[in-house]
């Protein structure tokens, strides 16, 4: 891009102007610290970037134009100017009915795509009466026990004029077969339902553990989704390969990317196994990305993995539509970041994470309520948040021009040194034999570990400022309202569960499960099994049950 004679002459002048104006200001003042590095301390920052760090950008071949391969600055030619992202606020909490009118109540602030959470238990495939999931019913997200509480979830709400996110992994199958339901009853097409299941379970081995059966059955379950979307509900998202919670865990911004598009390489592969046309799912495959505090590592982290899973899609797969090579993904700002302390200043956290999000192109974005870190978001703290994503699209100038940070020396070297860090990650995870390996190994999780403890320590040690946490302090903190789930909450839920069991043909429930695991002894696809007997109103736990019955329980430390 650049005349090698002035590429030299820049050299000389960096050179000159470090010993004649840089040096002697060192001497006299010093600087804040000896080294500056990326948030996670992944990437060394220079003092100053100039042409000389990109002088080997090709810009067609790594760069190139929005919604043209190999998809840096963007997988659509018009970027926002055409359609904003989807403004998505992660909710749901205590009942369906509770639910149901926070999602009303977010759709009427301009809310944009729905984000549902689920609790505990029925991430782990336990219904509200079960003694596992005792005092946790409602607490992270709605209980969903039955296809009757998926009704009420989304009662007034036609599924052909929302697009849904669902955070659920292990029981990932029941829960889209639930909303597929919900879909058949309203009376909408299969093909006009829109939205993405997380259905990421090699993530839960590594960071988030609400994992329910071993990988092997897992990946079963994941490709036997991608077939039946395929064929069924072609523009809903089968999978959502998340690196956000690796972040959260502690990983670099690099590690994020390399463990990401490592999983998403042993889906592909996993998929392609099963006898599936990678062109037939991969286009259906999405992606999950934190946005993080630093802006220009996250933008880099951004386009760094759209260029990659691109090329991975073109020359390790062999993926001849372009619709399979375009990374699209979804971000959450950083929960980790939040602090408990001084919780307004989680506000600003929140928008810079988000700017970064938006710079670096998404498609969707959650942007965390300030009182995240001591309990469930409060209506007041949902609408900040949104409102946050609303004053960015529209008063910041960020969301009018594709890709505006394209061409910094900054960005351009940065996003080329965190794709090049994520590259090496992945070479050693394949001579590792894949993420499987690298997971029944332990290794990936110690690299995470690894890192989560030298950030620590800086923390402690005050190498790292975390404001109002190690400086900035203050005495005291404002009192606040916290949302709260109640024991009559949980009850009623309980209660509910006994009406649907009561009323419900329960021949017709005993015959749709033993048809399931008819299936699952079988090599059918285990989806229209799985449909069939939540439309008979078998619970959560009963279908679970059945595949643990034949699948057996992941147990940490054993082979996977």
């Amino acid at each position: 891009m650049f005349d090698p004679d002035e590429l030299e002459s820049i050299r000389a002048g960096h050179e000159q102007w470090h010993e004649e104006e840089v040096e002697p200001v060192i001497d006299r003042f010093g600087e804040r610290t000896e080294t500056f590095t990326t948030d996670t301390g992944g990437q060394d920052v220079d003092r100053l970037y100039t042409p000389a760090d990109v002088a080997d950008l090709d810009y067609r071949e790594e760069l190139g134009y929005p919604g043209k391969p190999p998809y840096t600055r963007g997988v659509y030619s018009t970027g926002y100017r055409g359609r904003l992202w989807t403004m998505r606020q992660y909710a749901g909490f205590s009942t369906p009915e509770d639910t149901n009118e926070r999602y009303h109540y977010l759709l009427d602030q301009g809310q944009t795509g729905l984000s549902m959470a689920f609790d505990l238990p029925t991430q782990m495939g336990y219904d509200s009466d079960d003694e596992m999931a005792a005092g946790e019913i409602g607490k992270a997200g709605v209980a969903i026990d039955s296809l009757e509480d998926m009704e009420t979830v989304f009662d007034g709400i036609p599924l052909d004029e929302v697009s849904t996110s669902m955070t659920i992994n292990a029981p990932a199958s029941v829960l889209l077969a639930m909303y597929i339901a919900v879909g058949d009853r309203q009376g909408v097409d299969r093909d006009l339902l829109r939205g993405t299941i997380q259905n990421d379970l090699l993530k839960e081995y590594i960071a988030r553990n609400t994992y329910i059966y071993p990988p092997g059955p897992s990946m079963r379950i994941i490709t036997d989704i991608f077939e039946f979307c395929a064929a069924e509900t072609p523009k809903f998202n089968t999978i959502s390969i998340s690196g956000y919670h690796i972040r959260e865990a502690g990983s670099t911004a690099a590690q994020e990317l390399a463990f990401t598009l490592g999983n998403g390489i042993e889906y592909v592969e996993a998929a392609i196994d099963a006898g599936l046309d990678v062109d037939e799912f991969a286009p259906q495959l999405s992606f999950f990305f934190n946005g993080h505090n630093n802006i220009f590592e996250e933008v880099a982290k951004f386009r760094a993995a759209r260029r990659m899973w691109h090329d991975i899609m073109d020359e390790r797969f062999d993926a001849e539509s372009e619709k399979s090579k375009q990374l699209k993904f979804h971000t959450q700002t950083a929960g980790s970041m939040l602090t408990a302390q001084q919780i307004e200043n989680n506000v600003v956290r929140v928008a810079y994470q988000a700017l970064a999000a938006v710079l670096g192109g998404t498609q969707s974005l959650h942007t965390n309520g300030k009182d995240e870190a001591l309990a469930l978001p409060t209506e007041e703290s949902v609408r900040t948040a949104l409102r946050t994503q609303q004053i960015l699209a529209h008063e910041s100038g960020a969301a009018d021009t594709i890709d505006p940070l394209a061409g910094s020396y900054y960005v351009e070297s940065l996003t080329d040194d965190v794709e090049a860090e994520a590259y090496d990650i992945l070479e050693e995870v394949d001579d590792r034999g894949g993420m499987l390996e690298a997971v029944e190994q332990q290794w990936v999780q110690r690299q995470i570990q690894d890192t989560a403890f030298d950030r620590q320590k800086e923390i402690e040690d005050g190498e790292r400022i975390i404001v109002g946490v190690n400086e900035f302090e203050v005495d005291e903190e404002p009192e606040m309202d916290v949302q709260e789930v109640t024991e009559e909450d949980q009850n009623r839920q309980i209660d509910r569960l006994e009406s649907v069991r009561s009323d419900r043909d329960d021949e017709a429930v005993d015959a749709a499960l033993e048809a399931l695991r008819d299936g699952a002894r079988s090599d059918d696809n285990l989806m229209p099994y799985i449909v069939d007997a939540v439309k008979a109103y078998a619970t959560v736990g009963e279908v679970c049950n059945v595949l643990r019955d034949e699948f057996g329980e992941y147990q940490p430390g054993t082979s996977v």
